[in-house]
């Protein structure tokens, strides 16, 4: 019996009758993932939650105690880590989908599946981190006396699944730049460095004159993190508009990477 493997036709080129083919392998990419993020460390988990933590302790003393940065009136360590808990999962996710192609290289050259499986399950990891440490951030609001609103906790899954696509569309671009410029993995820290002064993530977006924040919202996580903050926070007026203006930038973030990696997918394993 003859196959022949024809690359799918369309704007992105995705066969979703093929991805739901391969739905076992895309669980068992993202079981693997989650059983060796932290196999063989000395406290597992927990540095889910010890990571942004600290991270916290460090920031609320350099930015809230000695920079003075503002806080929208709600408690500075409640209000960085709100920004924390965000960015820590859209970087994790980034560069997890940027080296996903180069870190599973034998498997890319020796059996055929659809190369998006692995970008895409490297941004559901981070999630599992993302909901230990969502756990600690209610700790702290009830310890600081805020008491999150329901709405503002239906909203933090769509806030989440906008993390998710704008990581995903990034995430497809840098892998498949990653199989041709091996650069890419020395840039990336460098890049989401710059990236988390640039993202609102340690100050307020209202610091920055009003003319200008059109700019910041370009951002995706921008208007996740402001939403995140006034929803659950309650300091600041809920701007609803950042809602589609951030769904709609993660989107043509998805597009932008789905149309590279597909038009680069099949010198995959000609090129590593």
């Amino acid at each position: 019996m003859k196959y022949e493997i024809i690359p799918p036709k369309g704007l992105v080129g995705l066969d979703f009758r093929e991805l739901w083919r391969y739905r076992d392998l895309l669980y068992i990419f993202i079981w693997r993932d989650i059983k060796v993020r932290y196999k063989q460390t000395a406290v597992g988990v927990a540095w889910a939650i010890f990571q942004p933590v600290l991270t916290m302790i460090i920031f609320s003393v350099l930015f809230g105690r000695l920079a003075k940065l503002p806080s929208d009136g709600a408690p500075y360590p409640i209000f960085v880590f709100t920004g924390l808990l965000l960015w820590n999962y859209f970087s994790a996710s980034l560069i997890n989908s940027s080296e996903s192609l180069i870190s599973n290289e034998a498997i890319v050259k020796k059996v055929y599946f659809p190369r998006i499986l692995l970008p895409g399950s490297t941004i559901i990891t981070p999630a599992v981190d993302f909901a230990i440490s969502f756990v600690v951030l209610l700790a702290l609001m009830l310890y600081y006396n805020f008491v999150p609103s329901a709405l503002g906790l239906l909203i933090v899954p769509v806030l989440l699944l906008i993390a998710m696509i704008s990581s995903l569309g990034l995430g497809l671009f840098l892998s498949s730049l990653n199989v041709k410029y091996r650069d890419v993995r020395h840039i990336m820290p460098f890049f989401l460095q710059i990236s988390m002064y640039v993202t609102p993530v340690i100050y307020p977006v209202t610091i920055i004159p009003q003319k200008f924040q059109w700019i910041a919202y370009l951002n995706p996580m921008s208007g996740v993190i402001t939403l995140a903050r006034s929803l659950l926070l309650g300091s600041v007026q809920v701007e609803w508009i950042l809602l589609p203006i951030s769904f709609g930038v993660a989107i043509l973030l998805l597009l932008f990477g789905l149309v590279y990696f597909r038009k680069t997918e099949r010198f995959f394993a000609d090129i590593m």
